[in-house]
């Protein structure tokens, strides 16, 4: 029973690491980087849709990138979801054939912004690792009856380990990630 508790919770706090690297992947850095626009949704025939699934993204050179959508409807629709992300500061052109996308140069200001962004995102990251850590600790509290004292306080233990390594993945790539932002 507590090494289904434990195990449930360790995959809960990889799901929320996980989602902070992808977070952390959305805010961009010098280069132009497809990643930067997984959380584009398009309102494509009145279903916000993933842009990934409209349409395809390459990098032909550093600071631009070309969206080709698969459906030459989408086309407004897919600038018009560019235009609107916050943090991205893009700036995208439409040809009727693709949607060009210049991102431009970031200033020192900027860079210390997206700093601010990925703490907070680290944060809330970390937020949800330990909100995993408080039901487990409830779920292995209700055991307490069927399991003794000293095997609840090994658990404990346990989870505090598993929660302690979770929040240090998070902060190491919080760290990696603000070095990426801060290099010139």
């Amino acid at each position: 029973m507590i090494a289904d508790v434990l195990t449930d919770a360790g995959n809960r706090m990889d799901r929320a690491v996980e989602s902070a690297k992808e977070d952390f992947a959305s805010v961009r850095t010098g280069r132009a980087n497809p990643q930067l626009f997984q959380k584009v949704l398009v309102d494509y025939y009145g279903t916000p849709t993933p842009l990934a699934q409209l349409a395809s993204l390459n990098a032909p050179e550093a600071r631009s990138l070309i969206v080709t959508p698969y459906d030459k409807s989408a086309l407004k629709a897919i600038e018009h979801a560019i235009r609107e992300m916050p943090n991205l500061g893009a700036n995208p052109t439409n040809d009727g054939n693709i949607v060009r996308i210049t991102m431009p140069e970031l200033t020192e200001e900027r860079r210390k912004e997206y700093v601010k962004l990925v703490r907070s995102q680290g944060e809330d990251a970390k937020v949800r690792v330990r909100g995993v850590r408080r039901k487990a600790k409830d779920d292995l509290d209700a055991l307490k009856s069927d399991i003794g004292e000293d095997e609840l306080a090994r658990a404990e233990k346990d989870l505090d380990a598993i929660t302690r390594a979770h929040v240090d993945a998070i902060d190491d790539a919080l760290k990696r990630k603000e070095a990426e932002l801060l290099e010139v």
